[in-house]
């Protein structure tokens, strides 16, 4: 019977170990602190923000919000920035983005610390997770899909993955990751083609499907012992929230497998929080 992979209880485990983590730095006089920086008011920013905000409030988290409206010059955001890099009390930073037009995304990026960046979009979280030297944070996504494995005692070592997708949001630091855990990588992508990357996900025994494709993997890239984590958020033709799996067809055809919803993205504010804390530990030493 195929196992489902939920991402609530994930999310659950880590949020009461980080509870008793934020307790203890507490009463030796260190409050893990995060910093949101939105601009303006997008639907799908405001969501993962109430979910971020409950999952702080639950941990023991404090967060800062920064809100600014749309038409925010770039200068005022990089000054405020700047400052926050510069308060000891902020031990993470969360910028949503895209950001609007008038404002260049690399310029604010290049400015964060990665020693506060907990959503690994620097340069110098990135080269971090593709040289394993930890310097500061992989995508928070990128490391739910770890965590899920963790959690679920699946241990990528010796084992063939497939990772569909290639952004630095999810599959290439994916990738880096699991080939930090001594498993072999294939990376795919739109230009693979449908027939080769078939035939590479029957070789392999973890994919992970990050493709932005609505149900685009069902049973024709399965032969039943896969485990398979859907990374995709998507739309279906009846208006209902779906993964890049075809969930019906791979689930009759599969090892374990994520839902979605209920999968990768409920674990996402709980890394999120996790590294937060990682960062605020760091001032301990």
């Amino acid at each position: 019977m195929t196992q489902l992979l939920k991402g609530k209880e994930v999310a659950d485990a880590l949020t009461e170990k980080l509870q008793s983590q934020v307790k203890e730095m507490k009463e030796k006089g260190i409050a893990p602190c995060l910093a949101i920086i939105r601009v303006g008011e997008n639907p799908s920013d405001l969501s993962y923000e109430r979910g971020a905000l409950k999952r702080a409030e639950k941990v023991g988290i404090t967060v800062r919000q920064y809100v600014y409206d749309e038409a925010i010059d770039q200068e005022t955001l990089i000054g405020d920035l700047e400052g926050i890099n510069q308060d000891d009390s902020i031990h993470g930073v969360l910028i949503f983005q895209p950001l609007p037009k008038q404002i260049d995304d690399g310029a604010v990026r290049k400015v964060l610390k990665p020693e506060k960046d907990v959503d690994g979009i620097t340069e110098g979280s990135l080269c971090g997770v593709f040289s394993a030297s930890h310097r500061g944070f992989a995508p928070c996504t990128a490391r739910a899909c770890m965590e899920i494995l963790n959690y679920y005692g699946i241990d990528p070592a010796g084992k063939r993955a497939a990772v569909l997708g290639r952004s630095l949001v999810i599959g290439k630091p994916a990738a880096m990751m699991i080939m930090e855990k001594n498993g072999t990588v294939t990376v795919c992508h739109s230009k693979t083609g449908e027939a080769r990357m078939m035939e590479i996900c029957k070789e392999s025994d973890i994919i992970l499907a990050a493709m932005g494709r609505a149900g685009m993997i069902d049973s024709r890239y399965l032969t039943g012992s896969q485990i398979v984590i859907d990374v995709g958020i998507n739309v279906d033709q009846h208006g209902n929230l779906c993964g890049d799996v075809d969930f019906e067809s791979a689930s009759r055809l599969c090892e374990a497998i994520t839902p979605v919803p209920g999968g990768v993205g409920a674990v996402t504010t709980a890394v999120l929080m996790l590294q937060v804390v990682e960062a605020a530990q760091q001032e301990m030493f």
